[in-house]
């Protein structure tokens, strides 16, 4: 039986005697278990490839590799000229063309596990690039490199005025600082103003409204306009899908063609209100006021209620002819003398309604709910076709 000295590729310490038994590929298991890598070629002391168990010989020291080239143990012991193993040499970097001197110790010490780190804790390892000065060629943003070099150098994050968080961060992401990526998150957060949730007044909207050109469209979705007042004011053709105006003045204000859709108007006042080809699908004017509203359009463009919900609401005398309020849900409404021929009653909930003194002619109640309602004074008759599918 024949025994042999192995050891990790390059290395002269921590070496396993082993017995050769089989072929090979047995040795190479039992390296692999024995140093706990995954062993695929076997060297001599003088870099011979073995690629024979018989040429194996009784007390032999072999290397074995996972793959890479032989290194020799006695040329990689010796330390590199001019370097005491201390880190403490100094070297110069090219960074997008400025250059900064520091010692190895600064970018190895304190993020071991850092891009920077690996780069420059063995020399000659990483292949750094040199320009002719000698100085280490890095491409990166100088004025972002220097807080992260500053911050390896003291361990404290400062950046000059007129310099980018973002791109500080991003380039310590760059380079693996970990510890520095959490000092400028939470940077970068107590940098950013307080979110401002509170209502756009008269005075902001109006500013906003001389500042954009009568043609352009007027995007004012989501936004917060809760108890403002924007009484007769030109509102045409404004997107105000999903915005939030509640217990708003629009008391005589222009909504013609407005985006209302989905939109807050509860407690909402929009008397004598011009809503001609208004949208207003699926918005919410529970208890709000929309007494002597037009919403007769004289081109035919009909303005759109479905699905809304309007409680509660008083439309007394408004002109709504072919108004579609299919599907809403106007239980307890004041619909006193409204205009509603034509209307699109179909489905829609009229419990409690007071439709007293309306004009219903051509009107479709088909499948509304009437439970309670009020028909006094009625202009026209009301026919059993247009409640009765």
């Amino acid at each position: 039986m024949r025994r042999v000295t192995l050891f990790l590729n390059g290395s002269p310490k921590n070496g396993k005697v082993v017995a050769v038994y089989g072929t090979l590929s047995d040795l190479l298991s039992v390296a692999s278990s024995k140093l706990g890598i995954k062993a695929t070629s076997v060297y001599n002391g003088k870099g011979g490839l073995i690629d024979d168990i018989a040429l194996i010989r009784d007390d032999d020291v072999l290397f074995v590799c996972e793959g890479e080239p032989f290194i020799d143990p006695q040329a990689d012991s010796k330390p590199p000229a001019g370097s005491s193993g201390s880190h403490t040499d100094w070297l110069t970097l090219n960074v997008g063309g400025r250059y900064f001197t520091t010692t190895r110790s600064t970018l190895v010490n304190k993020e071991p596990d850092s891009m920077l780190a690996h780069m420059f804790k063995d020399k000659g390892v990483w292949g750094n690039k040199q320009d002719h000065r000698g100085a280490f060629l890095i491409d990166r943003s100088p004025e972002y490199f220097e807080p992260i070099l500053n911050y390896l150098r003291h361990g404290q994050l400062i950046v000059n005025d007129g310099i980018n968080l973002l791109g500080v961060l991003e380039e310590a992401r760059f380079f693996g600082i970990d510890s520095l990526i959490e000092h400028l998150e939470v940077a970068i957060k107590n940098s950013q103003p307080p979110e401002d949730h509170s209502p756009i007044s008269r005075k902001e909207f109006v500013r906003f409204l001389l500042a954009t050109p009568t043609k352009s469209e007027l995007r004012c979705q989501g936004l917060n306009f809760s108890g403002a007042d924007l009484s007769r004011l030109d509102l045409r053709y404004i997107n105000f899908k999903m915005a939030n105006l509640s217990r708003c003045n629009l008391a005589h204000a222009n909504l013609c063609c407005a985006n209302l859709e989905r939109a807050d108007l509860s407690g909402s006042v929009l008397d004598y209100a011009n809503l001609q080809g208004v949208k207003m699908v699926c918005s919410n004017a529970e208890g709000a006021s929309l007494k002597l509203c037009n919403f007769e359009d004289p081109s035919g463009l009909k303005a759109n209620l479905e699905g809304a919900n309007l409680k509660g609401v008083d439309m007394e005398g408004s002109q709504m002819t072919g108004i579609n309020l299919r599907v809403a849900t106007l239980k307890n409404a004041k619909l006193k003398n409204c205009n509603l021929r034509g209307a699109t009653l179909a489905g829609t909930d009229l419990e409690n309604c007071d439709l007293s003194g309306c004009d219903l002619q051509e009107a479709n109640l088909r499948g509304s709910n009437v439970k309670g309602a009020i028909f006094e004074e009625m202009l026209t008759p009301l026919h059993m076709s247009q409640s009765v599918r």
